[in-house]
């Protein structure tokens, strides 16, 4: 069998730049090349504000939860006095992880050598440290992180300096403020892990083409792929607002509509990319968000987050209706599993040569163009 000798990737690569309609798809090693990925963790995912939580999943003084962004480890705390703050979750002494999991607790002690630091991260004891020449522990804390929250979401930022949220989510809150999100609450949330690159699993959320064909057993019949209207943002980002069914089985609300858009149509529909890694998905009645992070060049986690309006989620049979919700969108998501795996594993293929793009795949080419100038520009 002859294989075509691949050109450079610079080559390949460029192919990606030109218009739509004379596009391709990113050559393979974009999801394959650990130097690639190494530079995605410092200009992305270490430079952009990261959606990481809902504030209400700290409602009370010393209630944490540990993540784990590209490696790094970090820890959102809600302190005594009512703030949210964000810090590595590293040791100022020897780097153990101060704390695990999430729960609630009146300060973190690493379990090494019991130094002891507070809700926000002071350092509050260290034993035996008297001694050591030059030790200030008024000067010793765990490393800050940037935190703000937007629409009841809470962000977190690993650059020295990041651009003010309310400037950086400016575009994404024009178009979907409307949603109230802060007025909204989690009824139910999951992660799954996916065997393939972060970035397969951003460009499948934002691929309408393959809705007839993959998802025509559950929503691919409730939207008109080819009539939905993208207003492309910057930063790679786009919203859309379209009609389509709600996302249940059957397509019919299990729910009033949100008290926001009672003057809306039942057929309310809309979708959006916030870079890196959020994507969001409304219909009439709720809200479903999806973020991405990476776990290693290869393997990624997906996290599925459905919202309904607060005063919905005391309705009689709640408990019934968020499991349909959950079912359907589970269902979704496994769908696309299998696809987006058997991509990761074909870009390791000889055969493999970067299609070209469909002009369904707009949003899709928007993207990976803001991703190209973010990790390969040398401005």
């Amino acid at each position: 069998m002859n294989y075509q000798v691949p050109e450079p990737f610079d080559v390949r690569r460029e192919a990606t730049r030109a218009p739509l309609a004379r596009a391709r798809h990113q050559p393979g090693e974009t999801y394959t090349s650990p130097a690639i990925f190494e530079r995605e963790k410092e200009r992305v995912f270490f430079k952009d504000w990261l959606c990481l939580a809902r504030v209400e999943e700290f409602a009370k003084p010393g209630d944490y939860a540990t993540y784990r962004i590209a490696g790094e480890p970090l820890v959102i705390a809600r302190t005594a006095e009512g703030d949210l703050a964000a810090f590595a979750n590293v040791c100022a002494h020897r780097g153990v992880e101060v704390a695990a999991g999430r729960g609630n607790a009146r300060e973190f002690s690493c379990p090494y050598h019991g130094w002891l630091y507070g809700l926000d991260g002071r350092l509050l004891g260290a034993p035996y440290m008297k001694a050591a020449a030059g030790f200030d522990p008024a000067t010793c804390r765990l490393l800050s992180l940037a935190l703000d929250t937007w629409g009841g979401w809470v962000f977190v930022s690993f650059a020295d300096s990041p651009p003010a949220l309310r400037d950086w989510i400016a575009d994404f809150d024009a178009d979907f403020s409307l949603l109230k999100q802060e007025d909204c609450r989690l009824v139910d949330q999951f992660e799954i892990a996916l065997d393939c690159n972060w970035k397969f699993v951003v460009e499948n959320l934002m691929d309408f083409y393959h809705s007839y064909s993959l998802h025509s057993g559950t929503f691919g019949s409730y939207i008109d792929i080819a009539k939905v209207p993208f207003t492309l943002r910057k930063n790679g980002g786009y919203s859309a607002f379209y009609p389509a069914a709600p996302n249940t089985d059957g397509g019919k609300s299990l729910l009033p509509k949100m008290p926001w858009l009672v003057d809306r149509d039942e057929s309310f529909a809309c979708g959006g990319y916030l870079a890196p890694h959020v994507m969001l998905f409304a219909r009439i009645d709720c809200v479903q968000v999806f973020r991405i992070f990476p776990l290693s060049l290869e393997r990624s986690r997906l996290i599925i987050t459905t919202l309904f309006p607060a005063a919905h989620t005391e309705l009689p049979g709640i408990e019934a209706i968020v499991a349909r919700y959950h079912a359907f969108v589970a269902q979704i998501a496994e769908e696309d599993r299998a696809m987006i795996q058997s991509l990761q594993r074909n870009m390791h293929a000889r055969a493999f040569q970067p299609g070209p793009m469909s002009l369904l795949e707009r949003t899709i080419h928007h993207a990976v163009n803001h991703y190209l100038d973010r990790v390969f520009d040398e401005k």
